[in-house]
């Protein structure tokens, strides 16, 4: 009778604390779960972080006129191969030069038909300007 009592209490709290993780959100739940989970909250989500409009992108052409170390999101085709991290960055706007180290790309591969978007700084010296990348992401 008692090991009966036991195992029935271990049961229900067992299914009790299944319930309350279940609670706090997070897993896989559909096939377009990814598409509306940052947007769901519930009471006891643990998520938090900023909720709104993400960083604006930036034109080659508005790149090159900003201060120094100014942070700027561009998006369009790297072209080619001008130096050893060295490259050339095209968008509708104009072309510029991105510095690209070998470990900010984060295992991406791209061609110059893939659109890219990278994000970075505005490297200006006494005559020239090129962004300093510090992420690579395709598509």
């Amino acid at each position: 009778m008692k090991k009966a009592f036991v195992a029935a209490s271990l049961a229900a709290g067992l299914l009790f604390s299944v319930t309350a993780f279940a609670q706090q959100g997070g897993g896989f739940t559909g096939p377009d779960a990814t598409k509306t989970q940052d947007a769901q909250t519930t009471p006891n989500s643990q998520k938090g972080g900023f909720v709104g409009p993400d960083t604006a992108t930036t034109t080659v052409e508005q790149a090159k006129s900003l201060r120094d170390d100014a942070w700027v999101v561009l998006e369009g085709n790297i072209v080619r191969k001008v130096g050893k991290e060295l490259y050339e960055f095209r968008d509708s706007t104009g072309t510029i030069n991105v510095d690209i180290d070998d470990d900010h790309w984060g295992g991406v591969s791209v061609t110059p038909n893939d659109k890219v978007r990278i994000e970075g700084e505005v490297d200006k010296d006494w005559n020239s300007v090129e962004i300093d990348a510090k992420k690579v992401t395709k598509g």
